[in-house]
C-alpha cells in the first residue's frame, strides 16, 4: 500500500518527519519496504507553455516549438513527440536539467536547429508507464486546464512530485491497512492524534426515478455473498478526472482512466472498498444475478484476455450472461466508456476464499482482489457506496438515483473481549494502570468499559482481526511500544546444555557416513503413491492427502530410498556420474482402521558411479555390493552394540537384485537391508547401476549398547597362519568366521579372507577359499606351540561342522 503522507496530513495535524513516521510504522504496525519522493534527484524541470509549434524544415517528425518559460524571453527546443501542439502547458527540462537516471539535458542542434531543453513525457521525469494516462504514454504530458500551473514554476507540486509516499508490505492480517482511513486510525492511534474523516454525503440525486423500476438484483449465492449494493447515476458525461484526483492516483501507483473509472479507484484507496462500475445501458436484461455458471464457460475481462471459468468462480451476470468475475475483475462487455451516459456502481464483500481461489487460478491478482481476500470493512459499504454516487454525478455532471438497491445488507458486529489488569501486566512484564491502559486502547478507538482493573473492551467492525484477548495484549504492546517493555533474563537454575544420546547418535552416524564419502540429501515427505510402496522394510497401509497440490506429492513415504533415487536421477540427468548421497529422516507406517501414521526414524543411502576418481596413481573403480557394505559395516560396528551384525542374503525385495542383496540383522532382528537396485528398477529411474541401504534408526537408537571401552595396543609381536579350505558352495564366510572364532582362545586377534576359487581343478559343488589367521598376546611373546595348538583345534572344529578338507 502506498501510503501518501500529504494524503495522511488532511486526516489531522501531522508534523513528524515522513522518514521518522515510516520507522515507527515499522517498529508498531506493519513492514515498510521504503519511503519514496519522486522530486529527489531531478532539477531545473518546470512548466512551460507553448507558443507557436512549427514542422522541422529537416525532419518528417521533429518539430521546432517556442516556449514560454516565465519571466525570461520563450526558448526554442526541438521536439519529437506526435502529440505537441501550440497552446499546451507542459513539463520543460531547461539547460542543466537532470531528469531520470540523473541523465543531463544540454543546449544542442537538432538537424541543424538549436534546441535549448527537453519537452518531456511524465516517464523522463521518474513516473512508471503503468500510471501515465494512456493518451499520453507515447508523448509528452499536457496539463489539463484545471491543472492552475503557471509556466516558468517548478513542476514537482503540480505533479505530486513532492510528496512522500511510504510503501508498506501489509501483512494478511491487517487488510484494515489497504486504505487511507485504516492507515489513518492507526497513525492517530500511535501518535496519538483526533482524525477528521472527509466522507462526502449523497447530495446530487434525481427523485424522480424508482431504482427498483430501474434494475433488479438476485444472489444465487447467498452463503459467498456477505454484502451487496447497487446504485446507479444518471445522465453522466465520460471525461477525465479533475486534475487534483488524476494526481492523487499516480502517487498511489494507479492510472487514471476517466472520472467514473477514477472514482471506484479512488474510493478503493480512500475506505478499503473496491468499488465496480457497470454501463448500464449495455445491461441487456437488467437484472443482475450473483451466483456460478458452468465449467468451462468463456468470458473476456477487462484486459482483453479470454479465460475459461471454472464451476466454483464467483461470477455478477445480466441475466445469464457474465458481466463479472465477482472481486476480482470486470468483463469487457459492460466496461466504461466514451458513450456511457448511466452507470451502475455495485459495493460489495465477498468471500474472501472464493476470491482467493478464482484470483489464483486465472493469475489476475488485482488491487480489489488483494482487498477482498484480506477482508473489507463492512462498516463502510454504503459509505464508500454514497461517496462514489456523489462524486459520479458531480464530476460527470449527472445526478444519482435517490434510493439504492441492497441485495445483501452489509452486518458490522463490533467484538467484545475482557481481559484483566494482572494478566496485562504478567504477559507484557509491564507495570501499567488501569488509566494507562484505558488510555492505550481509547487511542485505537475502542470502546472501554473498565470494573474492578477488568477491562470490557469493544472492537469495531474495522478491526476484523481482533477477536480473543491476545489479540488485544498485542495492540497494547504495539501502541504501548516494543521497545518500552521491559527486558529481563530467565530466572530459575541454570543447566548445561547437552545432546541428548539420541542426538549423538544421529551425529555419531552423519559424520561416519560423510567421511565415507556421502553427502547429506534431503527429500520431500509427500512422494506418489507408487513411489511409496518400494523399498518397503514392513506392510503398511498407504496415508494419503485429502487435498495434493500435485500428484507427485500426494502420499506419505514408506521408504527414503525411492526419494534418494530421485535425486540420483536429478544428478545423472545433469551429467554428474559419481553420486553418493544419504538421508536421515522419518518414514510413515499406518496401520488398517487408523486415521494417523506411526512416524519412525530411517537411514538411507545411494551410491552410483565411484567413489574414488581417477588420478595419476590409481584408476576409478565403480562402487560395488562390498564396497557399500563396508560403509554400512564401518557405520554398525562403530555403534558397539551389545549383540552381533550379521547380514544374510534375501530375496524378500522386489526392488532390489535377487543376487546381490542382504538383510542386516542386529542378533536375531532385522534392521535393515542392502544391495543393488533392481536394474528393471533402475531403468524405471532412469539411473546406472546403483546401490542402496536402508536401516531401521529407531530400532538402532533403542539397541541395548555396550559402554564404549578402548585396550591399549599390544607391544608384541604377531604370529600369522594361512590355511586354505575345500567346502561346500552353501557355507557361508559368516559361518567359517563364527566357527574359528568359537574354536580359538583369547589369542586369535584376526581373521582375513584373501581367496575365494571356484572352477577348474575344484570339485562341483564346492569352493575354494583361503584365509589369514593372525594371533598375538597382549602381555608376553607367543611361542609357535602355542600358536600352532591353537591353529589345529580351530581347523579340527572346521572339518568337524562343515567336513573341510585342507588343501
Amino acid at each position: 500500500m502506498k501510503v501518501s503522507y500529504k494524503w495522511l496530513k488532511e486526516y489531522f495535524d501531522l508534523d513528524v518527519e515522513p522518514k521518522v513516521l515510516a520507522e515507527k510504522i515499522e517498529r508498531t504496525a506493519v513492514e515498510v519496504d521504503q519511503v519514496t519522493r519522486a522530486e529527489d534527484g531531478l532539477k531545473k524541470i518546470i512548466v512551460g507553455y507553448t507558443l507557436d509549434v512549427r514542422p522541422h524544415p529537416n525532419s518528417d517528425h521533429l518539430n521546432i516549438c517556442q516556449v514560454e518559460v516565465g519571466e525570461d524571453e520563450p526558448i526554442q527546443i526541438v521536439c519529437g513527440a506526435p502529440n505537441v501542439a501550440k497552446g499546451q502547458y507542459v513539463i520543460v527540462a531547461l539547460h542543466g536539467a537532470r531528469i531520470k537516471d540523473n541523465v543531463k539535458i544540454k543546449r544542442s542542434k537538432m538537424r541543424g536547429e538549436q534546441s535549448n531543453g527537453m519537452i518531456c513525457a511524465l516517464q523522463e521525469i521518474g513516473f512508471d508507464e503503468k500510471v501515465v494516462p494512456k493518451v499520453y504514454v507515447n508523448g509528452i504530458y499536457v496539463f489539463p486546464e484545471d491543472s492552475g500551473v503557471k509556466p516558468g514554476e517548478p513542476v514537482y507540486s503540480y505533479l505530486g512530485m513532492d510528496d512522500d509516499v511510504i510503501d508498506t508490505s501489509v501483512t494478511p492480517n491487517r487488510g484494515d491497512l489497504f486504505s487511507m482511513d485504516g492507515n489513518a486510525y492507526e497513525i492517530g492511534a500511535i501518535y496519538d492524534k483526533k482524525l477528521t474523516l472527509n466522507h462526502r454525503q449523497l447530495k446530487t440525486v434525481d427523485e424522480t426515478d424508482n431504482i427498483d423500476d430501474l434494475l433488479k438484483v438476485k444472489i444465487d449465492a447467498p452463503d459467498d455473498v456477505l454484502a451487496y449494493q447497487m446504485g446507479i447515476v444518471k445522465n453522466v458525461t465520460i471525461a477525465p478526472s479533475p486534475f487534483w484526483l488524476q494526481v492523487r492516483l499516480m502517487t498511489a501507483g494507479v492510472r487514471p482512466i476517466n472520472n467514473v473509472v477514477d472514482i471506484t479507484n479512488y474510493i478503493m484507496l480512500k475506505y478499503g472498498q473496491p468499488l465496480h462500475a457497470f454501463d448500464y445501458d449495455k445491461l441487456s436484461a437488467k437484472e443482475i444475478h450473483v451466483g456460478y455458471s458452468p465449467d468451462q464457460t468463456k468470458f473476456v475481462t477487462l484486459d482483453g484476455e479470454e479465460r475459461s471459468l471454472k464451476a466454483t468462480d464467483l461470477m455478477i451476470k445480466d441475466g445469464d450472461k457474465n458481466i463479472a468475475m465477482a472481486g476480482v475483475m470486470g468483463g469487457l462487455d459492460t466496461e466504461i466508456d466514451d458513450h456511457t451516459h448511466t452507470v451502475v456502481i455495485e459495493s460489495a464483500i465477498f468471500d474472501p476464499i472464493k476470491v482467493r481461489k478464482t484470483a489464483r487460478y486465472h493469475v489476475l491478482h488485482s488491487e480489489a482482489s488483494m482487498r477482498f481476500e484480506r477482508g473489507i470493512n463492512p462498516a463502510t459499504v454504503t459509505e464508500a457506496l454514497h461517496e462514489a454516487l456523489e462524486l459520479a454525478a458531480q464530476f460527470g455532471d449527472g445526478k444519482a438515483v435517490k434510493d439504492q438497491i441492497t441485495a445483501v445488507k452489509p452486518n458490522p458486529q463490533a467484538v467484545e473481549v475482557t481481559l484483566d489488569l494482572i494478566r496485562i501486566n504478567h504477559v507484557l512484564g509491564t507495570q501499567l494502570s488501569v488509566d494507562e491502559v484505558t488510555k492505550i486502547l481509547e487511542r485505537l478507538q475502542f470502546t472501554v468499559q473498565v470494573t474492578d482493573e477488568t477491562f470490557v473492551v469493544t472492537v469495531p467492525a474495522r478491526r476484523w482481526d481482533i477477536h480473543i484477548p491476545a489479540d488485544i495484549l498485542e495492540e497494547i504492546a504495539r501502541i504501548y511500544g516494543y521497545d518500552n517493555l521491559p527486558s529481563t533474563l530467565p530466572t530459575g537454575s541454570t543447566t548445561i546444555g547437552r545432546l541428548t544420546t539420541s542426538q549423538q547418535v544421529i551425529r555419531g552416524v552423519r559424520s561416519i557416513l560423510q567421511g565415507s564419502g556421502l553427502n547429506q540429501a534431503m527429500s520431500y515427505g509427500l512422494t506418489t503413491a507408487q513411489k511409496a510402496k518400494l523399498f518397503m522394510m514392513q506392510s503398511s497401509e498407504e496415508t494419503k492427502l485429502d487435498f495434493p497440490m500435485s500428484l507427485d506429492h500426494a502420499v506419505l513415504r514408506m521408504n527414503l530410498i525411492s526419494g534418494l533415487l530421485d535425486d540420483v536421477a536429478y544428478n545423472v540427468a545433469r551429467k554428474e556420474a559419481n553420486v553418493a548421497l544419504y538421508e536421515q529422516g522419518r518414514v510413515f507406517y499406518r496401520t488398517d482402521g487408523t486415521d494417523r501414521p506411526t512416524e519412525v526414524e530411517h537411514l538411507a543411502g545411494a551410491i552410483t558411479g565411484s567413489l574414488e576418481t581417477k588420478n595419476w596413481y590409481g584408476k576409478e573403480a565403480p562402487v560395488d555390493f562390498y564396497q557399500l557394505k563396508g560403509i554400512v559395516d564401518l557405520l554398525l560396528h562403530d555403534l558397539n552394540f551389545e549383540e552381533s551384525i550379521s547380514y544374510v542374503a534375501s530375496k524378500e525385495y522386489p526392488e532390489m537384485h535377487p543376487g546381490r542383496t542382504a538383510d542386516i540383522y542386529l542378533g536375531d532382528k532385522v534392521i535393515g537391508f542392502m544391495g543393488q537396485v533392481h536394474p528393471q528398477v533402475a531403468k524405471q529411474f532412469k539411473i546406472p547401476e546403483t546401490y542402496v541401504f536402508e536401516l531401521d534408526l529407531q530400532a538402532i537408537l533403542d539397541a541395548p549398547k555396550k559402554i564404549q571401552h578402548y585396550d591399549p595396543i599390544s607391544k608384541y609381536p604377531a604370529i600369522t597362519r594361512d590355511v586354505a579350505l575345500l567346502i561346500d558352495q552353501k557355507v557361508s564366510n559368516t559361518e567359517i568366521v563364527a566357527a574359528l572364532q568359537a574354536a580359538s582362545n583369547r589369542h586369535l586377534e584376526k581373521i582375513q579372507l584373501f581367496d575365494v576359487y571356484a572352477g577348474k581343478h575344484i570339485p562341483e559343488g564346492k569352493k575354494s577359499v583361503a584365509y589369514t589367521l593372525t594371533y598375538r598376546d597382549k602381555h608376553n611373546t607367543l611361542t609357535e606351540e602355542e600358536v600352532n595348538k591353537e591353529f589345529e583345534q580351530a581347523i579340527e572344529s572346521l572339518k568337524k561342522a562343515f567336513k573341510v578338507e585342507i588343501r
